[in-house]
């Protein structure tokens, strides 16, 4: 039985777009709760967890064994003002993050930075959520 979901982070989830086939990209997942619970949303899609610390990323991968092995949730430690899609990998139809201090308006440069790695990493019609709201915000990207 999949451990229980903080109500947080569950309307949170809840509030997000999401449906089966979606690419999301996770910006600090932390131990990967939602990482795992959005992954089971998405269905057939695939989910990519990103966190810049290596012990929440060996935590996350150490709780996800069952979904990593069906190929659709993959884990990654990096910061988001420095991601990058690897070689071949596909753009994602959505990111999301809660709970990061990149993200949050203390750091401008480092939001600056991380919001262009984010377009990058987005289709032209992909759309960021952030937790600031009741219980999300959509970020809008320059550019789109």
């Amino acid at each position: 039985m999949a451990p229980r979901i903080s109500h947080r982070i569950a309307s949170f989830i809840d509030a997000l777009p999401l449906a089966p086939g979606l690419r999301v990209l996770e910006i600090g997942c932390g131990p990967g709760v939602a990482a795992r619970e959005v992954s089971r949303r998405v269905g057939s899609g695939f989910v990519l967890a990103i966190d810049r610390s290596a012990k929440a990323i060996e935590s996350a991968m150490a709780g996800s064994s069952a979904e990593i092995a069906t190929g659709r949730l993959r884990f990654r430690q990096v910061a988001i003002e420095d991601f990058d899609l690897l070689a071949g990998e596909e753009r994602f139809d959505l990111a999301f993050a809660m709970r990061v201090g990149a993200l949050d308006g203390r750091h401008p440069d480092i939001e600056r930075r991380a919001l262009e790695r984010v377009r990058a990493a987005l289709k032209p019609t992909g759309r960021l959520f952030i937790d600031t709201g009741h219980p999300l915000r959509e970020i809008k990207l320059i550019g789109r």
